[in-house]
């Protein structure tokens, strides 16, 4: 079985057509069914969409299909009610932990329910802004679109991630820092500081915003 016949196999355990797949991850069409097999940037998208599929399986067959080790909530999380597909909003309020599972406080299974925005690329939960530290990119009130991350594979310096720390979300520009990561605001008012990676539960890349016109 080859590389593409593996990932072929695991989007139909999944439910989710090749088509439909190659928008939300930025694969290009027809990406999947070509007879060549997957270019390393292909690979690099499907790690970061797919963060429950294990690669040593994808590209060499060994090992199984899904992470052992990927028991965070929003893998458990229900992917469909009824025919509509559905992502976790997930509030400000929401305990530290709730993003990898470590909470005991509201899970991701306990969070309001919102219909899949399709127009954005494929993302695994939304969550509010707050106040004006990252304005103007993002407003308080707006929704932002976030997907999980694996932490020791692939981290997109420079961009808006929400951190789920010890203390609570940060929704921030992040920059490696050492033994930390520099948070950065797009609102020059608030100054940087910097978070131990030790107090990093799980990391999230922004891939999307829905914001609200004042009229």
């Amino acid at each position: 079985m080859t590389t593409k016949e593996r990932f072929i196999e695991y989007l139909k355990m999944k439910g989710v057509g090749q088509t439909s797949f190659e928008e939300s991850s930025g694969l290009s069409r027809g990406a999947i069914s070509q007879k060549s097999g997957f270019s390393a940037n292909s690979i690099e998208k499907i790690a970061i969409a797919c963060p429950d599929l294990n690669l040593d399986w994808l590209i060499t067959g060994s090992g199984e299909m899904l992470k052992s080790s990927h028991t965070n909530i929003i893998a458990k999380a229900p992917m469909e009610y009824g025919k509509e597909q559905t992502r976790p909003r997930v509030p400000l309020t929401a305990a530290a932990g709730s993003l990898s599972g470590e909470s005991i406080g509201v899970t991701l299974q306990q969070c309001e329910q919102l219909p899949i925005i399709y127009q954005i690329p494929a993302y695994d939960f939304t969550i509010p802004i707050k106040g004006d530290s990252m304005s103007p990119r993002f407003e308080s009130g707006d929704e932002i679109a976030c997907r999980r991350i694996d932490q020791s594979r692939f981290i997109q310096w420079g961009k808006v991630h929400v951190l789920d720390t010890t203390q609570g979300f940060i929704i921030k520009r992040i920059y490696d820092d050492g033994d930390k990561i520099r948070c950065v605001s797009y609102n020059p008012e608030y100054s940087d500081f910097s978070v131990p990676k030790e107090d990093i539960l799980s990391m999230s890349l922004v891939v999307g915003v829905v914001s609200i016109m004042e009229m």
